[in-house]
């Protein structure tokens, strides 16, 4: 893990070449997924190849409309991806634990949740700077709370402006679900990252589930579910083979879609950007 130059020369000298095809370890400068790169011919595996070129197409030239479906716990972990896809994208569709700060920058006399100032502010920039680069914040119509943060916790479904002082947000709505169906319906490429609810709870993973089935059902766009707990969700409901890419990174994916260069990747011989995945293979 300390990418020990020493012991990367020891395990350079086990082979002729290095093959990297653990895109889920790209974001870690260690001695087995950097050093030894350093040392050897070192080129992308096949797994590392299909990552490259789905994520380069979705941050370097996507189809539009573009739509960005992002949910999550926290703004703050996600502010890098929207920021660096703002520039790119039509749209972003929010869910997940950050509903909340969404809600209350949007409507700043809100005081139904107790949310943290730094993100409400983050959600509030967020939001301003929709104008200057000409992408929508789509948030949510209706919302499902519950006396407690737990899985047998009592439960119903409200409008924002409606819920009881207080109680968390777990689950978007089903209104929620069909407006991000029907606004998602024309988009030629869609990223989603991030869960729209605490999904391993059957109570609050509806809107998770019709979000995943909504993407699917959208044959003409290309589609890229980002890893970590998203790509956990749609593989527990049997949709995996219904979207164009799910990536097997969790920490890589989400660095990959904020723009940062990993450094898995940088000592390795990799496919041109803007190739569909599948082609050089296909060609060879």
């Amino acid at each position: 893990e300390a990418n020990d130059s020493k012991f990367s020369r020891q395990l350079a000298r086990l082979a002729d070449c290095y093959v990297n095809d653990g895109f889920g370890a790209a974001h870690r400068k260690h001695a087995s997924t950097y050093g030894v790169g350093e040392y050897l011919p070192a080129a992308a595996g096949l797994l590392m190849e299909r990552e490259i070129l789905a994520l380069s197409r979705v941050t370097e030239e996507p189809s539009h409309p573009y739509a960005v479906v992002v949910g999550g716990a926290k703004v703050m972990d996600k502010l890098p991806l929207i920021r660096n896809l703002a520039t790119k994208a039509d749209m972003f569709l929010i869910g997940g634990g950050m509903v909340a700060s969404f809600l209350s920058a949007a409507h700043s006399a809100s005081e139904k949740w107790d949310i943290d100032k730094d993100e409400r502010e983050l959600a509030g920039s967020i939001l301003e700077d929709a104008g200057r680069y000409g992408y929508e914040v789509i948030t949510p119509v209706d919302v499902v709370v519950a006396d407690r943060f737990a899985e047998d916790a009592s439960w119903q479904v409200c409008r924002p402006d409606q819920a009881p002082h207080g109680l968390p947000i777990l689950d978007i709505g089903p209104e929620t679900v069909d407006l991000y169906a029907k606004r998602i319906s024309d988009a030629r490429t869609i990223v989603w990252n991030g869960p729209m609810g605490v999904f391993e709870w059957q109570s609050f993973a509806h809107g998770t589930y019709g979000v995943a089935v909504a993407i699917a059902n959208i044959a003409s766009a290309f589609t890229v579910i980002g890893g970590g707990s998203t790509s956990d969700a749609v593989s527990s409901m049997g949709l995996s083979d219904r979207f164009s890419h799910v990536s097997t990174g969790g920490g890589a994916t989400l660095e990959f879609l904020e723009g940062k260069e990993l450094p898995g990747m940088q000592p390795l011989t990799t496919p041109e950007i803007g190739a569909c995945p599948g082609e050089l293979q296909e060609d060879q």
